[in-house]
């Protein structure tokens, strides 16, 4: 970790704790800054801010944020990315021209090791997982690491790399916004979709956002976007680092592309684009982006292609089960909208026998049926919405559907429904909350009842 001095002596407020909030205040105090923490959540439900009690030397105020906790006076704040700047708190301390940055960017000038970004509406997470899989073939020292928006708080980790190591950072567009010095070696933008406007109010304020992960590159440095995309090409324009492109439709051979059902990096030829294990088109793209990276890296061919082959895909995201007696089991919790489990769909070209269901948010599934009669030859249906998604799929023609009182006893019915070759798989097209705590446990009760039903462990 380097030693830098930015911190010493500074009156720094982190407002919003949970895992990212937690590791940076620890950070601050080490780097000799006097620390306040602020979290809405009471103290007596709050094992983050209980711990920095119990720790000593933290000021920590839990329960009612308000602007009144800026009366101290403070250099900097560190905010956790998902609170919105029109919080009265935050509004405050913008309107005070009060520095807020957000953790990744503390962590970036701690960091010893290689800095690789990757941000975009989708596929963040199974890209940064992809190349720090890449990036751990072929190491003669140190070692690759993933961390930020995946779930590991990147101050923590950046504490623990050296400069023989890789840290591979997903980064968010709420993380990016929290930025002024972040500066990765390697950027990656994905995709850009209209996400999250709420937070953004437009669409402008949210690419501009995403935009921030090339702001301080250079010509050393690199920039791999997607270049099936207009609006990304003309994006990569201003950056000034190395532009770097990736193409499933083949629109460029300059970077990663798919030429004939081959994945290509300029004029090699890697690997069969069906070889990858995880399905769907959009894991075609992410593997693309993962390769460009590679190569500019000097992995080899092999390197890639055994990453590729073997990777059964992020946790509750598409992620490959096990096989048993012919069937494929498949588990996409995280698809907690319609069009993650039409994304999910598209990736198969087996029969499918469905689960899904969950919490009623107010909206129909029509969208869904045209995927249905492609894909679906069977669906078992669970929680509030149950009823709602039989409607779409006997408007699909399908005349196996099926009720169950969860995502986990649906299982067995499932199974009844399939045939060797099939994939049975968990795409809920909703969220979880009104059955499960979060998508998480959701998966994770699924997996269970695969392994109970075929006396098989999950294959990692």
């Amino acid at each position: 970790m380097k030693r830098i001095k930015t911190y010493e002596g500074k009156r720094v407020i982190v407002v919003g704790l949970a895992k990212s909030g937690l590791n940076a205040a620890r950070l601050l105090k080490k780097l000799g800054a006097i620390v306040t923490v602020s979290d809405q959540q009471p103290l007596a439900d709050n094992t983050e801010a209980q711990a920095l009690e119990a720790e000593g030397g933290y000021t920590v105020l839990t329960g009612e944020q308000s602007p009144s906790q800026l009366d101290a006076g403070f250099d900097l704040m560190v905010k956790n990315p998902g609170i919105p700047y029109d919080v009265p708190l935050i509004k405050a301390a913008v309107d005070q021209q009060l520095p807020i940055i957000s953790e990744i960017e503390l962590a970036s000038e701690v960091s010893e090791a290689e800095l690789i970004a990757v941000t975009g509406s989708n596929g963040k997470t199974t890209t940064t997982t992809m190349i720090t899989k890449m990036m751990n073939q072929e190491r003669h020292s140190g070692k690759s690491a993933y961390a930020g928006n995946i779930g590991v708080p990147a101050s923590s980790v950046a504490q623990s790399l050296t400069e023989d190591d890789t840290l591979v950072m997903e980064v968010s567009s709420f993380m990016l916004l929290g930025t002024t010095s972040f500066h990765p070696h390697i950027a990656v933008l994905t995709n850009i979709f209209a996400n999250h406007l709420d937070y953004h109010k437009t669409r402008a304020n949210y690419v501009k956002a995403k935009m921030r992960i090339t702001a301080n590159q250079t010509a050393d440095d690199y920039f791999v976007v997607n270049f099936d995309s207009d609006e990304l090409v003309e994006l990569s324009q201003q950056s000034q680092a190395k532009v770097v492109p990736f193409s499933r439709l083949g629109k460029t051979k300059e970077g990663a592309y798919v030429s004939e059902g081959t994945l290509y990096y300029q004029d090699q030829a890697i690997m069969k684009a069906s070889e990858i294990k995880v399905p769907g088109e959009h894991n075609v793209e992410n593997a693309l982006a993962a390769i460009a990276v590679a190569k500019i890296e000097g992995r080899s061919n092999d390197a890639i292609k055994h990453v590729l082959t073997t990777f059964g895909g992020v946790r509750h995201r598409t992620q490959y089960v096990l096989t048993s007696e012919g069937r494929i089991f498949y588990n996409d919790s995280k698809a907690t909208d319609i069009e993650a489990t039409e994304m999910a769909l598209k990736g198969f070209k087996q029969p499918v026998v469905l689960l899904a269901g969950g919490l009623d948010r107010g909206y129909t599934f029509e969208r869904l049926v045209p995927f249905f009669k492609d894909h679906v030859k069977g669906i078992v249906l669970f929680g509030e919405t149950k009823h709602l998604l039989a409607d779409a799929a006997k408007a699909a023609g399908i005349t196996e559907i099926h009720f169950s009182g969860n995502a986990e006893s649906g299982v067995a019915e499932a199974y009844q429904l399939s045939a060797p070759g099939d994939v049975i798989l968990l795409s809920p097209a909703n969220a979880s909350w009104d059955q499960y705590p979060n998508f998480e446990d959701r998966g994770d009760r699924f997996i269970k009842a695969v392994e109970d039903l075929t006396g098989k462990k999950e294959e990692l």
